[in-house]
């Protein structure tokens, strides 16, 4: 295993980002009847998956294993961040009253026992969204008793109150007990502003350090998206700063530009390099890490239970 200082050489691959796709980021999309199923049972309630709204290169194989991450609060995103391929710059829809009841659904067709709640950001909300996950996972339960839940929120800074009212929605939705509470830092400090567009490095990290100050059983876990110009030393230094707040558990994986309206692609990072760089996690105390160019927050999370 290699030691922490020694990744400060491993070397700085640079590719135009409109060249071709490397060889470790080409896959299936799967098997049509295997991704129908889930689209049928999806667009049938007229709910939303970040699988499809995010084009997940992994959905053709979680589906065929019937499993979705579901999008909480409609396809539209009150914030714009670079990176992302979720709609936004539109006045977002209202709440579907029967949404947490068609997840529930949803939830029990599949067979799922172990279920990722996520949303947009809904800054136009009075609690940014907090009350809707907390419902969300009510009515699973209700149904699914024994499925467990994990939640991927946004950082509930949107509207009034400051971070007075960020760590009481947060209280929300910890105290409806997830099975683990995921939020992703997305990238490294200095980057934060042209990527993450309304969000702040500072912010994320309280989010996590929150959530244990209210419940240190809830495993926590946050997550990278490599490519934007990153450098090893600032990747290994925002691992540190996440395990500094508690964080137990983080992903890394490989930027994929959705379309030429998003932030290009300034490194396209090996395997070997996403090796090394989940061994430097496992290193610093990480108890679940997954690393690769693939990887993404929800990716098997079902397993890390």
């Amino acid at each position: 295993m290699h030691s922490v200082d020694s990744q400060a050489s491993l070397p700085q691959r640079r590719e135009s980002p409109l060249a071709n796709l490397p060889s470790w980021l080409r896959r299936s999309i799967g098997k049509a009847s295997d991704i129908s199923t889930v689209q049928h049972i999806i667009k049938q309630r007229q709910i939303h998956t970040i699988c499809e709204e995010g084009r997940c290169p992994n959905r053709g194989e979680c589906y065929a294993q019937k499993t979705a991450t579901f999008l909480l609060m409609g396809p539209t995103c009150t914030r714009a961040c670079a990176f992302c391929q979720v709609d936004k710059g539109h006045a977002p829809m209202p709440l579907d009253p029967e949404e947490p009841q068609k997840v529930a659904e949803a939830v029990h067709l599949l067979g799922l026992r172990y279920v990722v709640l996520t949303s947009v950001a809904r800054d136009d909300l009075p609690d940014q969204g907090a009350g809707w996950f907390a419902q969300t996972m009510a009515a699973i339960r209700a149904i699914n008793p024994q499925t467990q839940i994990e939640v991927l929120t946004p950082d509930f800074w949107g509207g009034s109150g400051g971070e007075a009212s960020q760590l009481q929605r947060i209280a929300t939705v910890v105290a409806a007990q997830p099975a683990c509470y995921n939020h992703n830092i997305e990238t490294v400090r200095r980057l934060q502003a042209p990527v993450r567009r309304g969000a702040k490095y500072e912010r994320s990290l309280r989010v996590l350090q929150q959530v244990k100050v209210l419940d240190a059983s809830i495993p926590t876990k946050s997550g990278l998206m490599l490519g934007h110009g990153e450098t090893v030393d600032e990747v290994i230094a925002t691992l540190q700063d996440l395990r500094a707040v508690g964080c137990d558990r983080v992903t890394l994986g490989q930027y994929m530009r959705p379309s030429l309206a998003h932030l290009p692609v300034q490194k396209y990072w090996t395997p070997e390099e996403f090796e090394q760089l989940g061994a430097i996690a496992r290193e610093l105390g990480f108890s679940h890490v997954r690393s690769g160019p693939l990887v993404r927050s929800s990716y098997h999370a079902g397993e890390e239970a």
